[in-house]
């Protein structure tokens, strides 16, 4: 069996008395299209800043492609192939949004090659996500859907393995969603990265990711085919009372 490409394992993270993640393992290989669900205060975003070196677990491992990143620095994620966006969208403001791309592209990806090298000019990635028109608007005068497209115009500049997406939902209108995860498919697709997707509109994410893991009180508590998933009776009783069980479309 090949060996993954992102590797958490038993990953715990405590804030003194609060154990936030508990021995949380997670493989993602290349190419994976991974969603990570839960109700509110699962652990889940605690659990995704240890996977990009924002946050140092208190116990476990964080691998990327073999090398053991624990307790290593953001930049040290980044330089192994690992790129996120955050829940509010950290762009330059001031900045017209194909700055924000280039930057993206100088400050951290020119020294990697990797499948989509295509993308070597900030026009390229604008174009992939549908921004060309507003490449000269400063990034603060863009709407909320349009920010969270250029950061992750920003992250993938950086030429990543792995693209890290946290609640890109958040705010944003049915349709907005809608497109928004049909550009997440096509990041997997098109560019052959393995995503690893947090979100808490979970019926949107079910129709898109192929597998999906579910915390609930810091622990991983079904990691699968979402139809499966969504049929766990320990997935469906983490839910109620939240928002209901997740559900997922027929294909």
């Amino acid at each position: 069996m090949r060996d993954a490409l992102l590797s958490a394992k038993g990953v715990t993270v405590r804030f003194g008395g609060l154990v936030a993640v508990d021995g949380v393992d997670l493989d993602v290989h290349g190419g994976e299209l991974v969603g990570v669900i839960g109700p509110n205060g699962a652990g889940k975003t605690t659990f995704f800043h240890t996977l990009s070196g924002v946050l140092v677990p208190t116990e476990g491992r964080i691998v990327v492609a073999g090398d053991d990143l624990t307790g290593k620095p953001p930049h040290a994620f980044a330089t192994h192939g690992v790129a996120r966006t955050f829940q509010t969208p950290r762009v330059f403001k001031e900045m017209p949004a194909i700055d924000n791309v280039r930057f993206g592209l100088e400050f951290a990806g020119r020294t990697r090659k990797h499948a989509h090298d295509a993308f070597d000019e900030p026009e390229a990635i604008l174009d992939f996500l549908g921004l060309a028109d507003v490449a000269a608007v400063p990034a603060g005068g863009l709407t909320p859907s349009r920010q969270r497209l250029l950061e992750i115009g920003m992250a993938l500049g950086a030429r990543p393995r792995v693209l890290l997406l946290d609640e890109v939902a958040a705010g944003l209108t049915h349709a907005e969603v809608d497109l928004t995860a049909q550009l997440i498919r096509r990041v997997r697709d098109e560019l052959g990265l393995a995503v690893i997707w947090i979100e808490h509109a979970v019926r949107v994410l079910m129709n898109y990711v192929e597998r999906v893991a579910v915390l609930h009180q810091g622990k991983k508590i079904a990691d699968g085919d979402p139809r499966a998933v969504a049929k766990d009776p320990a997935v469906v009783e983490a839910y109620l009372g939240a928002e209901g069980a997740p559900e997922r479309k027929a294909a």
